[in-house]
């Protein structure tokens, strides 16, 4: 028998969340696939090379692999001592796209910057702010949710600076995603219901007034609701993505660069990706990827559950509603179920501002997963 303050002790081991790292990578190798066989015709009229988009999407995938093992490696606490910096990095890189010379407008937009080999979307990264700024502040002040002086209106104030400047941007699909996040993670803080109604009955008029302030948000919402009209114009690029997902029926024509429907949907490597896998594998390739995404959700609802802290459980909650909520809002504007949002899939659509981010979102995921198990040897007891 093992006494003494030398002897053998049981040796910890720290394990993994199997399921959600397989369900990532299913999503990550099913989404290059697609975004190949559904941008190369794109790409060649563009006067690119076929594998153009999958090329860069890689090299983006690269560098989000390096920062998923990081976030998935750096222990939690030393993650929340430089989340004041991360979040004021944050705020202030989303005011860059405003500076003349570095920033880069597009269609009158203003939600890129220069960085070395292409351009950054910070929009993005205040997703992943925007979940650490409100875990660490709900977990620090839990207990005082009765004073919203302290706990809610500062809550509700960041939440509403990084949402002002990102709809700035003219980014309102991401800001309004954003202040969904936040509804979110008011909701499962525990923060006292009358509270969130209250914020609720606030931010409803609010997000009104964003989409009523700028034409084409309402042609989005007439062509939404008249999904027959003017499909030879505003509504072209839902008929045709819906012409793509009808093609497929039940098998799907396969997964090929000759896609016949898919190569007629403007800017398919973006928001409509999802038609070229809905074209390449049919129904049974849709019910597939919602079975993944629906195992991926049920990992995250344990982690949750299981996390060892608050602020670890709220981060989770956060990180892992982001993916299944844009998934499902992505999915929903490509079939017609949604209007146009200009919200991106997940994994699957080119961007490497988002798959970078996500990525790391992914990486915080596994680390909050992570559990400790002793590994007690056989003769320790006898």
């Amino acid at each position: 028998m093992s006494t003494g303050i030398f002897a053998e002790r049981p040796v910890a081991q720290k394990k993994n969340d199997v399921g959600l790292i397989v369900s990532v990578i299913l999503m990550l190798g099913f989404g290059l696939i697609t975004l190949y066989v559904s941008s190369a015709s794109y790409a060649l009229r563009s006067q690119k090379d076929e594998f153009y988009f999958l090329y860069r999407q890689l090299a983006y995938v690269g560098i989000g692999l390096v920062l998923m093992i990081s976030a998935s490696c750096i222990s939690m606490n030393f993650i929340r001592k430089l989340l004041p910096v991360f979040v004021v990095i944050s705020f202030v890189m989303c005011f860059f796209p405003f500076i003349p010379g570095f920033g880069i407008e597009r269609n009158g937009a203003r939600r890129w910057f220069k960085v070395p080999f292409g351009t950054f979307q910070p929009s993005e990264l205040a997703k992943l702010a925007v979940v650490l700024f409100l875990a660490n502040l709900f977990d620090k002040k839990s207990d005082k949710f009765d004073n919203p002086a302290v706990s809610v209106y500062p809550a509700a104030f960041g939440l509403f600076a990084f949402v002002l400047i990102v709809f700035l941007q003219d980014d309102f699909s991401t800001a309004f995603f954003i202040l969904i996040i936040g509804f979110i993670l008011f909701f499962v803080s525990g923060v006292y219901l009358r509270w969130f109604i209250a914020f609720c009955v606030f931010a409803i008029p609010v997000a009104l007034l964003f989409i009523f302030s700028e034409e084409y948000r309402v042609n989005r919402l007439i062509a939404f609701l008249l999904p027959d009209y003017d499909i030879h114009g505003m509504n072209f690029q839902l008929a045709a993505s819906r012409r793509a997902i009808t093609a497929g029926g039940f098998w799907g024509v396969g997964f090929g660069t000759g896609l016949r429907y898919v190569k007629n949907i403007p800017e398919v490597q973006a928001d409509f990706v999802f038609a070229g896998w809905c074209e390449s594998m049919g129904f049974f390739g849709v019910l597939a990827y919602f079975a993944i995404l629906f195992y991926f959700g049920s990992r995250v609802v344990y982690i949750v559950r299981h996390a060892r802290t608050r602020f670890e459980a709220l981060v989770a909650a956060g990180c892992g509603s982001s993916l299944v909520l844009q998934s499902l809002l992505s999915c929903g504007v490509v079939s017609g179920a949604l209007p146009s949002t200009g919200i991106t899939l997940p994994f699957f659509s080119h961007g490497g501002s988002a798959v970078m981010v996500m990525m790391s979102a992914c990486g915080l995921l596994i680390n909050i997963s992570r559990k400790e198990y002793e590994i007690v040897p056989e003769n320790f007891y006898e």
